[in-house]
């Protein structure tokens, strides 16, 4: 196998009230390193703005594809021990397994190349999933775990005796965690900016990339703007499958970046399980309606103003069974015909789940209409034709005009209060809230949880019947922890492929 060395990479540096010109240009410092040698990272007191300048892509001649690829469940997985860069775990029959789903989701996809972490676990992921294909993979330093330092090695409650207050900011402050004179995550966003410049001047159109958790959370976040305060917030579980899509732009530079998927998992995204290791008994699924009837003549994709045909019926039937075996609270949606119809199925079958025996009470959940989810009149006012479009394109936000750009943030933000509001007056111990509604509504909520603006609207996609969940390990006032983006397995033989064709071919 090929291997290949970091030459320099960037931290990230948060700053306050000092605006983001572009979401895939955060502010960001220099600092020139080898991989194979850790750099102090600058003194907190030195000032923020000094050494910044816009965090830059390599351009790119054609559209590029790369899916992520966190490895399967590991012995030190299962033994709840602090994995780190160290590489004494191997996979589990149970991460076996999970790579070997992995491999039959991604089966039809033909990847130009594949990359990995040298790690054992990773690499036994990779080789999986990569099966009989020729390519060899190319193993890179750089795409390894976190490094943990002293902490490597331990079980969990070994490094709370043993580090005491230092492993509590390893829990709730861990950008600003600092362990033998490293800072562990600012020297991994540094790496995954050097693995970007690696995978972007490779010529390939389809890239698969398999790593660890921490890496490629990192990648996720540094691909599309964001800093080291949003590590634990997009979560990797094991063997999760997430999706970038690279949109060359006409006079180079920089590419369009958008998040397309998240976190696929081989098992359900809303079975029970942690939040970034926190039990979250507080739960956002936000679901986009079934496609409708008027959808080919509507100017806009997802009108949402016609019944659903029988493609929407399908996937408003599907994502009802996925949502089966949880107890939701609520139901909400906007007014419109496929929102409430998409709604009404999701409520008919969680009201019968019970009703197994003669003599069951069906289980009661309640169901809103809130206007304030509506977001349909407002795309409208687009000048943008998209008339039939079949597959609605990564980043298709990014098209719209500022001025619907703004309303359309500014009228999500009422529907996120909206739905934290549902949440919040919950007094059951564990309550989960169903908002129904267009893929750009839950586009735009997102944002709103992950504290961003609306010039991240096109950094993220989903499509008609697609589930998203957001979980509040610290309850409806804290942060959100993002469960799963733009879920589809659901859907069976009617989703749209994870590794689909990139929307655009055309060289640059």
């Amino acid at each position: 196998m090929y291997s290949i060395a970091a030459s320099s990479f960037l931290i990230h540096k948060p700053l306050k009230n000092f605006p983001f010109h572009n979401p895939n240009r955060p502010l960001c410092t220099v600092i020139r390193s080898s991989s194979s040698a850790t750099q102090e990272i600058e003194k907190e007191g030195r000032s923020e703005i000094e050494g910044l300048q816009g965090l830059e892509f390599p351009p790119i001649k054609a559209a590029k594809r790369v899916v992520l690829v966190r490895h399967g469940q590991s012995t030190w997985n299962a033994e709840g021990r602090i994995q780190g860069c160290s590489d004494f775990s191997v996979l589990t029959s149970k991460g076996e397994s999970q790579a070997e789903t992995s491999r039959q989701m991604l089966i039809d996809d033909s990847f130009d190349v594949c990359f990995s972490s040298p790690l054992r676990r990773s690499k036994r992921t990779a080789e999986i999933i990569w099966g009989a294909r020729e390519e060899e993979i190319i193993t890179d330093s750089d795409m390894r775990e976190i490094d943990l330092y002293s902490f490597q090695g331990l079980l969990k409650h070994e490094g709370k005796a043993k580090y005491g207050e230092a492993f509590r900011q390893w829990q709730i402050d861990a950008p600003n965690f600092i362990i033998d004179g490293h800072y562990p995550v600012r020297e991994l966003w540094a790496r995954a900016k050097s693995c970007w410049e690696k995978i972007l001047v490779h010529e390939s159109k389809s890239v698969l990339v398999v790593a660890h958790n921490a890496v490629n959370q990192a990648l996720i976040a540094t691909a599309i703007g964001l800093g080291t305060e949003y590590f634990r917030i997009l979560l990797q579980s094991n063997c999760g499958v997430s999706v970038l899509d690279f949109t060359p732009q006409p006079e180079g530079g920089t590419p369009s970046i958008c998040l397309n998927r998240l976190n696929q998992t081989p098992g359900s995204p809303v079975a029970g399980g942690s939040s970034a290791g926190r039990k979250a008994s507080k739960r956002i699924v936000l679901v986009c309606h079934g496609v409708s009837e008027s959808d080919l003549e509507s100017s806009m994709p997802y009108s949402g103003n016609g019944p659903m045909n029988m493609l929407g019926v399908i996937q408003a039937q599907k994502i009802a069974e996925l949502l089966l075996d949880l107890k939701v609270s609520t139901i909400v949606s906007g007014t419109k015909r496929t929102s409430v119809e998409t709604a009404d199925t999701i409520s008919k079958v969680q009201e019968a789940a019970d009703c197994l025996g003669a003599d069951c009470i069906p289980r009661y959940v309640e169901t809103k209409q809130i206007p304030d989810l509506d977001v349909e009149t407002i795309l409208t006012q687009s000048k943008k034709d998209a008339s039939g479009m079949q597959n609605v394109p990564s980043g298709w936000l990014n098209s719209l005009e500022d001025g619907v750009a703004t309303s359309l943030w500014d009228q999500s933000g009422k529907a996120w209060k909206h739905v934290l509001h549902e949440l919040s007056e919950r007094s059951d111990e564990e309550s989960i809230v169903i908002a129904v509604g267009h893929p750009a509504l839950h586009i735009a909520m997102m944002g709103h949880c992950l504290n961003l603006t609306k010039e991240w609207l096109g950094s993220f996609h989903l499509d008609a019947g697609s589930i998203s969940v957001i979980d509040f390990p610290d309850g409806p006032s804290g942060r959100g922890v993002v469960r799963c983006i733009n879920y589809t397995a659901h859907l069976g033989r009617w989703s749209i492929p994870i590794t689909r064709s990139t929307q655009a071919d055309e060289e640059y």
